[in-house]
C-alpha cells in the first residue's frame, strides 16, 4: 500500500467513525442546523486539542506530520478500540508488519492443529490464513457450510465465497451482521500488513465485482477476534445457533482458528449430528 492510499484510508476510516458518534453522548446538542449524522470536524479537534485546520487535513488525506500523542488524543475524541487504535496508528505511521508471503506459497498447518480441529466434531471449524484463504476445515464445516474441497484452491477466500456463494448468503439469518464479522477481522488484517499490495487489488476486485461490498466494506469496524452469537436457517436441519469463537494460531504462519460451538439449550448440536449421519 502506497502512502497515498494509505492516506486516504485512514481519511474514510476517521469520517466513519466521527459520523458514529452521537453529539448528545459526549454533552452537545444536536441542533437543527447538522446537515449530517455524528460529530464535526471542528468538535472532534476540540475534543483532541488540535487545531480545526489540522484535523481536517488529516480527514482530507493530506500528507502532514502526525505524531503517537496526537494520534492518541484522536482516538480518544473518537472514541476508538484498541484494535481501531493499532489500525489508525499502523494507517498513519506505517507501522505494518510488512508484505505477506505469496499466496503461490500454500500454508501447511500441522499435524496437531489438524488434530484438534478433527477432534472438534460437532463444533464447525474454519483455518484461515492472513488473507482469509480456507488453508483447513473439519467435517462439521464441509455440512454446515460447503464442501470446499468442490471449490478450487485460489478460490477459497472467505471473503469472496460470502459475495459469491447463494447458500452462504442463504444460510446466515442476518447476513449483512454476519459479514461484517468477517470484514472487521480483515480490516485489522489489512492495517497490519499494509505493505502487501494483495489487499489493495483484492479489494479493487470485490468492488468491481460486488456492488454491496463497497458500502458495507467502508462501514466495517476493526476487531482482531469478535465473539458472537450466530443464528444460521441451514437447508437441510432448519435453525441452528452457534457462539462463534475466533482464536489466532501462535507461529509464523498467522492462522485463524474459526470455531461454531453450538450454543447451549439450544437443539443445534443434536441437528448437526443428524445432518452428519452420527444419529
Amino acid at each position: 500500500m502506497d502512502r497515498t492510499v494509505r492516506l486516504q484510508t485512514l481519511s474514510a476510516f476517521l469520517k466513519s467513525k466521527r459520523a458514529k458518534i452521537f453529539p448528545e453522548s459526549i454533552g452537545l446538542t444536536s441542533g437543527s442546523r447538522r446537515r449530517t449524522p455524528g460529530l464535526r470536524r471542528e468538535e472532534v479537534a476540540q475534543l483532541a486539542g488540535v487545531s480545526t485546520t489540522w484535523y481536517t487535513w488529516l480527514e482530507q488525506g493530506r500528507d502532514i506530520r502526525m505524531s503517537a500523542s496526537v494520534l492518541d488524543c484522536i482516538a480518544n475524541a473518537l472514541q476508538l478500540t484498541a484494535d481501531e487504535r493499532k489500525y489508525v496508528f499502523a494507517l498513519a505511521l506505517e507501522s505494518g508488519l510488512g508484505a505477506a508471503s505469496s499466496k503461490e506459497e500454500q500454508t501447511e498447518i500441522s499435524p496437531s492443529l489438524k488434530k484438534i480441529m478433527n477432534e472438534l466434531q460437532f463444533c464447525p471449524t474454519i483455518i484461515t490464513d492472513r488473507r482469509y484463504f480456507i488453508v483447513g476445515w473439519n467435517e462439521a464445516a464441509a455440512h454446515v457450510f460447503l464442501d470446499f474441497e468442490q471449490i478450487p484452491i485460489d478460490q477459497r477466500n472467505m471473503i469472496r465465497l460470502l459475495f459469491t456463494r447463494k447458500e452462504l448468503q442463504r444460510l446466515a439469518v442476518n447476513w449483512d451482521h454476519f459479514i461484517r464479522g468477517f470484514l472487521a477481522i480483515f480490516r485489522a488484517y489489512y492495517g497490519q500488513y499494509m505493505e502487501d499490495d494483495w489487499y489493495d487489488r483484492f479489494l479493487e476486485e470485490m468492488k468491481l465485482v460486488h456492488p454491496d461490498f463497497d458500502h458495507l466494506w467502508q462501514q466495517s469496524e476493526v476487531k482482531s477476534a469478535p465473539e458472537v452469537l450466530i443464528e444460521f436457517r441451514h437447508a437441510k436441519a432448519g435453525k441452528m445457533l452457534f457462539n462463534l469463537t475466533s482464536l489466532l494460531v501462535q507461529g509464523s504462519s498467522d492462522l485463524r482458528c474459526s470455531i461454531y460451538t453450538p450454543a447451549v439449550d439450544s437443539t443445534t448440536e443434536n441437528k448437526l449430528q443428524k445432518l452428519m449421519g452420527r444419529k
